[in-house]
């Protein structure tokens, strides 16, 4: 099958099963987007949510983030994973949007790595979801469901998935497909017991489990 045969099965599954995918962190602006991806690390969406809706709530502004103490931004994140390297970062992200922003969180993508914690995939969150901006943010479940599907090859890095979907995907669907992809690779290609048996992509998966299923249908 080529490439483009590929792509259009796998983006006309993709409508066909999560028309309305959309980012599932809670936030009401850039900020606490911003603090919300950057707390996402290797914790689930679910649990971030469950966190922030005490802490947008003590927290109002980046001087907020700024001005706390390291101790208690540590406690006020300590229900999730990783919290003290967490709290260091948005502290220290919302000194230097004080200091080198004007308090605001930048749109450009390069200006939004400056800041401390802050890597490719969560500033291509933040230009895409708070400023409508299109990108691509690899992440785990991007990056395997890529792989499974044929998009990107097993050895490719983050990057290269990044770059391999940018091309074959439409500029003007690319937050949409972002969104998909997370829903896809959350809901139903998961990393393990991947629900291969309902599957209507099945055919086309590069998932060497897939033969499993396959035989049983």
């Amino acid at each position: 099958m080529k490439m483009n045969e590929r792509m259009e099965c796998v983006l006309s599954e993709f409508d066909h099963m999560f028309p309305d995918a959309k980012c599932e962190l809670e936030h009401t602006n850039e900020l606490e987007l911003l603090i919300a991806v950057m707390l996402s690390a290797q914790t689930t969406d679910a649990s971030v949510n469950r966190l922030t809706k005490t802490l947008f709530q003590k927290y109002k502004s980046v001087e907020d983030y700024a001005h706390a103490s390291l101790k208690q931004l540590e406690s006020d994140l300590k229900t999730i994973g990783l919290y003290r390297n967490k709290a260091k970062n948005v502290k220290a992200m919302a000194q230097k949007l004080i200091d080198d922003f004007d308090g605001k969180v930048p749109c450009d993508h390069e200006a939004l790595q400056t800041l401390p914690g802050v890597g490719r995939k969560t500033a291509n969150v933040v230009i895409s979801e708070g400023f409508k901006v299109p990108a691509i943010a690899v992440d785990t479940h991007v990056e395997r469901i890529s792989k499974r599907l044929g998009i990107a090859k097993q050895n490719d890095s983050v990057l290269e998935v990044e770059k391999k979907l940018m091309k074959r995907v439409p500029k003007e669907r690319w937050i949409k497909t972002h969104h998909q992809m997370i829903f896809f690779g959350r809901y139903h290609c998961k990393a393990i017991h991947p629900q291969c048996q309902n599957c209507h992509l099945i055919d086309i998966c590069k998932e060497p489990k897939r033969k499993h299923y396959l035989d049983k249908r």
